[in-house]
């Protein structure tokens, strides 16, 4: 049996190392380090250095792990009991251009079930983290989802995703929709950090689709043990692998789910 306790303090000092490292290297930081690894997605040695740092570091905390990363610096492929789900720096763009959204997430899954979740917010100092059945914490004290019923009290989040354009009049007649009946939609550029923010009740509810594993895996830990709901666009459960998710508070989160029928972004 493992001490998911004891390994999640574990984790926790890793993302701060390596958070503290980003933002090290943010002070001195020239756009002409950084690549283009496709359409709007960047990538610089600080994304690349990160997760170097932060995968040799759960080499030594759980030997017997497996490795789903963002920069793809571990090579490991295999039928692993648990994986490591790993974003070095999520919200690159931000980073990039001086925005202080980003943020350092590094989840584990068990049997493809995410179990825990740590995500570092590197722009506020604040690190969130959560063990499936445990509560979820920010600096160590619990927090919960927002409990305000009605979407017209309701603040949300998203993403706009930046090479799966097929969906975006659907995606779009979402959002025109929210205008109506909610405070307000914020675009942060960081999914880690908008899961969290609705762990912490910042947010009420935050959707996206064009993700990856490494996005999300770490915030549904959180989400779910503040006690949020989190599904995919369907109302179902592929939101690890399957590139979209809602995550919210249970008072609106059936109601945003309507707009989301409505919208025609159900597959």
């Amino acid at each position: 049996m493992i001490d998911l306790r004891d390994l999640v303090k574990k984790v926790e000092a890793v993302a701060q190392r390596a958070a503290q490292f980003i933002q090290n290297e943010q002070r001195n930081f020239s756009e002409k380090s950084v690549e283009i690894k496709e359409l709007n997605s960047f990538v610089s040695y600080v994304d690349k250095t990160s997760e170097e740092l932060i995968v040799n570091e759960l080499k030594h905390i759980l030997p017997e792990a497996g490795f789903i990363t963002e920069e793809a610096t571990v090579s490991q492929s295999g039928d692993y009991e648990y994986v490591w789900i790993i974003d070095p720096l999520d919200g690159t763009t931000n980073f990039i251009h001086g925005l202080p959204f980003y943020s350092v997430s590094i989840g584990l899954a068990h049997r493809k079930t995410p179990i825990v979740g740590v995500i570092y917010d590197c722009g506020l100092n604040d690190l969130y983290s959560a063990i499936k059945g445990e509560g979820a914490y920010k600096n160590g004290r619990p927090i919960q989802v927002r409990t305000q019923p009605g979407l017209d009290k309701a603040l949300l989040a998203t993403g706009f995703p930046y090479r799966d354009y097929g969906r975006m009049p659907a995606f779009m007649k979402l959002i025109n929709s929210t205008f109506y009946c909610t405070r307000g939609v914020r675009r942060i550029g960081s999914a880690a950090i908008d899961l969290a923010y609705v762990a912490a009740g910042r947010f009420d509810v935050f959707f996206e689709y064009g993700l990856s594993a490494w996005d999300v895996a770490a915030g549904i830990v959180i989400v779910l043990e503040a006690g949020g709901r989190v599904t995919d666009f369907s109302g179902g459960e592929n939101f690890l692998f399957g590139g979209e998710i809602v995550a919210g508070q249970p008072w609106v989160y059936d109601d945003f789910m309507e707009l989301v029928r409505d919208s025609g972004l159900v597959k």
